[in-house]
């Protein structure tokens, strides 16, 4: 079978260009079927594996060196656990509740600490989180909290939307009088490529009921997360 897959023209062009041969490097995968005048490898029955392989070689490593035969492996497992968050949901952390019974003040956890996957480039971001909320007939444990942060973070996110989707599915679920989200986190898009700027840290927070609606309320958070 001709393993040789044919490549984009306007691509062929620009790489050759720039000094690197497709058609020597790209010898893997069986041709598929053309689309819009170029043909691109079906990868349906490539196992994880191999793409990770081939991913090594991309980088020119070599993926049968001591050092390496083993990392395929290592990292699908890892990817299990880094974006385990796919096959949570927010009812599965918060689903026993307790009845709040006379207590209607702010319940806050605070430096939670998370890890994340930005989306843009696939490098980690990692920092705190701080979760709080006013019951109005329900409370969940405090560790349901910390794990409700995972079921998000376990994902590839920006920081902005993980906020956002922290807060809004505990003010779902949960049904409490406001609920407020701030979470501050170092970036390696930003500290390891790029701009390379090392101390940055960004900082995002989403606010929801009584929290956005009331100073009172929104200062104390703000208070209790600053103290």
């Amino acid at each position: 079978m001709n393993t040789t897959i044919d490549v984009c023209p306007v691509l062929e062009d620009t790489v050759t260009r720039n000094g690197w041969n497709p058609a020597a490097q790209i010898s893997e995968f069986p041709k598929s079927n053309s689309r819009n005048g170029c043909s691109a490898p079906s990868l349906e029955h490539v196992n994880s594996d191999q793409l990770i392989r081939e991913l090594l070689r991309r980088i020119g490593e070599d993926p049968d060196r001591e050092g390496l035969k083993e990392t395929p492996t290592r990292v699908i497992r890892s990817w299990k656990e880094l974006f385990s968050g796919y096959h949570q949901r927010a009812e599965d952390v918060l689903l026993t509740q307790f009845h709040a019974e006379e207590y209607d003040e702010i319940v806050h956890l605070r430096d939670v600490e998370f890890y994340s996957t930005c989306e843009h480039h696939m490098l980690p971001f990692c920092g705190k989180a701080h979760v709080a909320y006013i019951p109005k007939n329900k409370i969940v444990g405090l560790s349901k909290l910390a794990r409700l942060v995972d079921v998000f973070a376990r994902r590839l996110q920006v920081q902005e939307r993980l906020t956002q989707q922290i807060a809004s599915e505990l003010q779902r679920v949960l049904k409490p009088k406001g609920v407020a989200v701030m979470m501050e986190a170092s970036h390696q898009c930003m500290s390891c490529r790029g701009v390379r700027k090392q101390s940055g840290k960004t900082i995002t927070s989403c606010l929801v009921g009584a929290f956005k609606e009331n100073l009172a309320s929104r200062t104390e958070f703000l208070s209790l997360v600053k103290n």
